[in-house]
């Protein structure tokens, strides 16, 4: 089976469109080689997906014939992710809050009227 089509069987991707673009743009990886959308996937193959600034490892168990059910993915991959990705996206989280809280920055247009308006007040 081809590499975009287990993606998308095994619910990593909603689109097989979608899972071929991440394949081409070299966000798959087989065996810590960048793959191909056409490349094909074999029992006990590990994956590496790069994915919301996480990188998910696989292993392949199975090979599926469709697209599976959510309840049933665990029965062709593995996943062999380790915690220390999740933490990562955690930090990611809150260093972007450090950063720039929401409201702060550059002002938006309501607060450029705003301004101009109280600037138009005092003249």
């Amino acid at each position: 089976m081809r590499i975009d089509k287990y993606l998308w069987c095994v619910r990593y991707y909603k689109t097989r469109n979608i899972a071929t673009e991440a394949c081409r743009k070299g966000h798959i990886k087989m065996n810590g080689d960048t793959v191909k959308p056409s490349k094909t996937v074999f029992n006990n193959e590990k994956i590496t997906i790069r994915k919301n600034q996480i990188n998910y490892q696989i292993e392949v168990l199975d090979i599926p014939v469709n697209r599976v059910g959510a309840k049933l993915v665990d029965l062709y991959r593995k996943d062999i992710t380790p915690s220390e990705e999740f933490e990562k996206l955690e930090l990611l989280k809150y260093s972007k809050d450090y950063y720039r809280k929401k409201g702060e920055g550059r002002p938006t247009k309501k607060d450029r009227r705003e301004l101009e308006d109280y600037q138009t007040d005092n003249n």
